[in-house]
């Protein structure tokens, strides 16, 4: 290791070993957070392109699950237009520069409590400055290992991965199973088909009602195994629209199509957000899904219309555009999230979308 990168990981370990304090108080003292109402939380699936940022939000919690791209300042912006001032939280999954691309303007614009890291490292010049940051900050440091288990305000933080540091980015990065009252969140960062095996091997209970597809729904994750442990009832991706590495690959939309799991996209929705009471929650993504406050996959078909979800083909060809082989299309791959969904059929592209939706006719029903 170059002599800088030893003095960086010399001065993270004493901070994490200081840290453990501050672990272990994680539930108490902290400020009422303007972003979240009493009693709820809220979790923005920001749209940062071909990126990730993650924002929790709950009565006096602040949690940022990384920190978007390197070659881009969104994340800063977002953060304050939605009432951040200081992060209780900060982890990069792993230290990839679309992860923690923008960790270093995050931590000089808010007070961070503590930063998770994975222990993995790279060469990259983000990563240098990234850990530049954490030492120039007051944050504590951690690297949070499988096992552990976290109290913050009113979650439970659970760590179902990695075991070790991995040497492999992606694989080692950090997975955390968040709870919230009765409803669970499972976070997995770039973990790919190995990690998800080591996870199920482990015995973690990784059962969650909403699944952040892990590697922006590369199909070097999402295995079958790793789905039907988690059984989640939404499954949200992270990436940007006509990127270059196809995301998300056909086969995971296919695999999570066939479980019939409702899927949402930044690239497709824009930036999600989804709130939750502890017992139920709710889901505000692109211009046909249902406010803050409207029950996720509502009904939401008024008499007369063609609903995309269970209406036979020839209803749907009724619906513009839409023809008889288009028709069988767009039946194979339910369940639709939203009519904004519909851009994951083959043969329906922008404008046909559009047209679809001028036309007021079609309609994605309860699932």
């Amino acid at each position: 290791m170059p002599k800088s990168r030893r003095g960086h990981r010399f001065f993270l370990f004493v901070a994490a070993v200081i840290a453990a304090v501050v672990v272990l108080g994680f539930n108490v003292g902290f400020q009422t957070n303007p972003g979240a109402s009493p009693g709820s939380l809220v979790v923005h699936f920001i749209d940062v392109d071909q990126g990730d940022s993650t924002l929790i939000q709950a009565e006096g919690v602040t949690i940022l699950i990384d920190a978007g791209r390197h070659d881009r300042n969104d994340v800063v912006p977002y953060l304050r237009s939605v009432g951040v001032t200081s992060i209780d939280l900060l982890v990069g999954t792993h230290p990839h520069a679309d992860h923690i691309g923008q960790f270093p303007q995050v931590l000089r614009a808010f007070p961070v409590k503590e930063v998770w890291l994975s222990g993995d490292e790279t060469t990259t010049r983000i990563f240098e400055n990234t850990l530049d940051a954490i030492l120039a900050s007051k944050a504590g440091y951690h690297e949070p290992r499988a096992g552990e288990r976290h109290e913050l305000g009113p979650l439970t933080i659970e760590v179902v991965h990695p075991d070790r540091v991995y040497g492999h980015l992606n694989n080692g990065s950090i997975g955390l199973r968040i709870t919230y009252g009765d409803v669970v969140f499972l976070f997995t960062g770039d973990a790919e088909g190995d990690a998800e095996r080591q996870m199920i091997a482990r015995g973690h209970n990784l059962q969650a009602d909403v699944l952040h597809v892990g590697h922006h729904g590369s199909n070097t994750s999402s295995t079958l195994p790793f789905l039907q442990a988690v059984r989640p009832k939404i499954a949200v991706y992270s990436a940007g629209r006509n990127n270059s590495y196809g995301h998300p690959h056909r086969e995971v939309i296919d695999r999570l199509t066939q479980l019939k799991i409702p899927v949402y996209g930044t690239d497709v929705h824009g930036t999600i957000l989804l709130e939750t009471d502890g017992r139920s929650f709710w889901v505000k993504a692109g211009t046909d899904a249902p406010p803050l406050g409207a029950p996720v996959a509502p009904s939401g078909c008024r008499p007369g219309q063609v609903d995309v979800n269970s209406a036979p083909a020839q209803e749907l060809v009724k619906i513009v555009q839409i023809g008889n082989a288009l028709a069988q299309e767009v039946i194979k791959r339910r369940p639709y999230a939203s009519l904004d969904d519909l851009i994951r059929v083959p043969g329906i592209g922008d404008a046909r979308l559009r047209a679809i939706k001028d036309q007021g006719l079609a309609c994605a029903g309860g699932l």
